[in-house]
């Protein structure tokens, strides 16, 4: 009998390690949401003042960084007041923004994946016209194009603009005079007759033969760059200058001069590519890392995208997968996710990249909400909804289908969401980057959404306010919450 006991306490023991294994410390299983702060941002980010704007420019001026390599983010919405009635009117803009944003880079990845190039689609129109480094990233909310964008000078004297900033893109372009047709910006038209060290790039050169679909006339090269949306710029590829920080600047990086231009880039002069590929801008200035913060969407304040700047010792690391069929998006090692401290019932294979370029999760600045394949969305929308039974519900919004009526409570006391890595670490994320407002009233909904597509993406509403580092050299990416 006493051996049937002892036999008994051993498997009791076993048990319970086991399912403690699957779960995380108790005081991580919840997080609590101010939901007064938040309610208050979305009427702040209404009423912002576009005056502001030329201070701002003031101060990008000024800006000055213990990294030589470095420049501001802004968020969209700092850049001037949304065109919007309401906050829900400007929630259902960025999400029709970010579902166009989504089928872009499924477009790629398809093309990529099957061998059609973009070319084969989108002809260049060859009967165009053409009469260590950190700045300030801002968010993009409010001007019709990018999430977040920073402030850059373009030739020699810099002609300072704003840039969207974007992971998944690798060629840089900037609106250029004479224009066959140009957007609107909030800045002026950059005049290439104006800078000293503006040079066309020959058919012959290796940045020309580096891009997806270029054209050549007259021994000059011409470029084309179409997002999947609808958007897409066309002009002349180049060499220019490029200065951030009102100081710092980096000579000969190739551009593209686009003097046809269309889509949702409405505001920014053009993008800086932060992708993998060889004409990115991290490439080209051979940086062996960056990093960046992204600011509240909400939030007229700054950070900073930094290049070859150490990743912070704190910081929960994962390793960074390469697609070999398309060398522009940084995948991330994602094995699991948890909610109240309980690793859900999802299969590895649902995150994983395969041989063939499918799958995967990538970590995107320009995509907002974080998509996961159905299954996984349903397991982890199945038990954020057992956490929040006391919390009354209500109808979904948009692509939303899990949202809360909080409108009277100041704060709320909601599951922990974390994300799981193969080499064991984990990532738990604040209440305010998975649980959002899509009104002012006390609308707040589950900020996940499901894709029938093989790729997931981690999109900026999970990473904002925290330093994501780009480890380049070592394969890895890194998270540091409350590092801006």
């Amino acid at each position: 009998m006493a051996q049937r006991g002892l036999l008994f306490c051993i498997l009791f023991t076993f048990f319970f390690s086991f399912v403690c294994s699957r779960s995380l410390p108790q005081s991580s299983t919840t997080t609590v949401l101010d939901v007064t702060a938040s309610i208050q941002n979305t009427q702040y980010v209404l009423s912002f003042d576009p005056l502001a704007i030329e201070t701002m420019n003031q101060q990008e001026q000024s800006f000055s960084s213990s990294h030589s390599l470095s420049f501001q983010l802004h968020s969209r919405s700092s850049l001037h007041k949304p065109l919007h009635r309401d906050y829900e009117s400007l929630t259902l803009a960025r999400l029709e923004r970010d579902s166009a944003r989504v089928r872009s880079i499924r477009t790629r990845l398809d093309l990529a994946i099957t061998g059609i190039t973009e070319s084969d689609l989108n002809p260049v129109d060859t009967e165009l016209e053409a009469e260590d480094l950190e700045g300030p990233v801002i968010s993009g909310t409010s001007q019709g194009s990018g999430e977040y964008f920073s402030r850059v000078g373009i030739g020699r004297p810099p002609s300072q603009v704003y840039m969207v900033l974007d992971t998944g893109s690798d060629v840089n372009w900037v609106q250029c005079a004479p224009c066959a047709d140009c957007y609107q910006q909030a800045d002026p038209i950059f005049e290439p007759a104006s800078s000293s060290s503006y040079s066309p790039l020959t058919c012959q050169t290796q940045q020309c033969k580096s891009l997806d679909v270029s054209e050549c006339r007259n021994d000059t090269c011409l470029y084309q760059v179409s997002y999947g949306d609808g958007s897409y710029t066309v002009g002349d590829f180049v060499t220019e200058t490029i200065t951030f920080g009102g100081a710092t600047s980096v000579n000969n990086i190739a551009i593209g001069c686009g003097h046809n231009n269309e889509g949702l880039f409405v505001g920014a002069a053009g993008l800086i590519g932060l992708g993998g590929g060889s004409l990115s801008f991290p490439a080209q200035i051979n940086a062996s890392s960056f990093s960046y913060c992204l600011v509240d969407r909400d939030s007229d304040s700054a950070s900073t995208l930094e290049f070859d700047s150490a990743t912070p010792p704190n910081a929960v690391t994962a390793p960074l997968l390469r697609n070999s069929k398309l060398d522009t998006f940084y995948y991330l090692d994602l094995t699991g996710l948890s909610v109240a401290g309980e690793l859900l019932s999802i299969p590895p294979t649902a995150f994983r990249l395969d041989g063939n370029g499918e799958g995967g999760v990538i970590v995107d600045s320009g995509t907002a909400v974080t998509r996961l394949q159905t299954d996984a969305y349903n397991s982890l929308r199945d038990a954020f909804v057992k956490g929040t039974q006391e919390l009354p519900s209500t109808n979904g919004v948009a692509l939303f289908d899990t949202c809360y009526d909080l409108s009277s409570r100041k704060s709320v006391e909601v599951p922990t969401v974390s994300f799981h890595f193969s080499n064991g670490k984990s990532l738990s994320l604040p209440a305010k980057n998975y649980l959002i407002p899509v009104d002012s009233t006390g609308t707040f909904c589950l900020a996940f959404a499901p894709t029938s597509s093989p790729l997931s993406i981690i999109g900026n509403v999970q990473q904002q306010g925290t330093r994501v580092s780009f480890d380049i050299a070592n394969s890895l990416i890194g998270f540091s919450p409350n590092k801006c």
